[in-house]
């Protein structure tokens, strides 16, 4: 059980270095295309982005 939650945390840690850099590659533009600026990169990743906030 405990190896099943040290496994996991892992993947999402993984995941979240993936969505870190794939979006700090952007440019402005890019990232304005999908809604974002170059200060949502680090709450997207964690998983703590809320469209409706940064609206």
């Amino acid at each position: 059980m405990i190896a099943l939650k040290v496994l996991n945390a892992v993947r999402r840690w993984r995941e979240q270095g993936r969505v870190l850099n794939e979006l700090q590659s952007m440019d402005d533009r890019q990232l304005a295309d999908i809604g974002l600026s170059r200060g949502d990169i680090q709450s997207v990743a964690s998983g703590k982005f809320d469209r409706n906030a940064a609206a």
